[in-house]
């Protein structure tokens, strides 16, 4: 089974390029947000729970998360693999989803990490903003602050996947073709 975790920083083009790995590779796309948005919708019983804290404006517990991904994960077994998008954020995060992808026997096979020179994202997510009417990609300081948020996050988990041997990073400059080949270079020898 094939389970990546895709990075990158806001307008490195994770959603173009997780779209990608989905058609090539044949994966599901598992999405915390999403689902969180199904759960909830489907009143279940982690989706109540998940509602409860954001109704506080608290983040979801860890726990109830992974009990999300267990229950998405059951639902296919039959599924070549699996690209996390938007989870973990933290090591706790990358340790709780290792125990349940072991205790199934389907390990991260790989965290690829899109890599983009800071100019680039902030040139991107202004065009982005003009389009998509989105308030944190028109505003040149809170973008910067995004981008420096990530950084911070992300290198705990950089650090915890690298003596794994699953960390990657990949160039994400250039066309999104160029970039959708070095991903598959890269999944293809995994």
């Amino acid at each position: 089974m094939l389970n990546l975790v895709l990075f990158g920083p806001p307008g490195a083009g994770k959603g173009t390029q997780a779209e990608f790995l989905i058609e090539t590779f044949g994966l599901i796309h598992l999405s915390t947000g999403d689902l969180l948005r199904s759960e909830i919708a489907a009143q279940t019983e982690l989706g109540i729970a998940a509602k409860k804290n954001m109704d506080k404006g608290e983040l979801v517990p860890d726990a109830i998360v992974i009990g999300m991904i267990k229950s998405k994960l059951e639902a296919h077994k039959e599924a070549k693999g699996f690209i996390f998008d938007g989870f973990p954020r933290t090591v706790d995060q990358a340790k709780a989803l290792d125990v349940l992808l072991n205790d199934n026997n389907t390990p991260i096979s790989a965290m690829l990490c899109l890599q983009v020179e800071t100019n680039e994202l902030i040139d991107r997510l202004l065009s982005r903003g003009k389009v998509s009417g989105r308030a944190d990609d028109q505003n040149q300081s809170i973008i910067e602050n995004r981008i420096a948020v990530y950084t911070q996050k992300t290198f705990p988990l950089i650090e915890y996947y690298t003596p794994q041997g699953k960390h990657y990073n990949i160039d994400g400059m250039g066309s999104v073709e160029e970039i959708a080949g070095r991903l598959k270079a890269v999944v293809e020898k995994l």
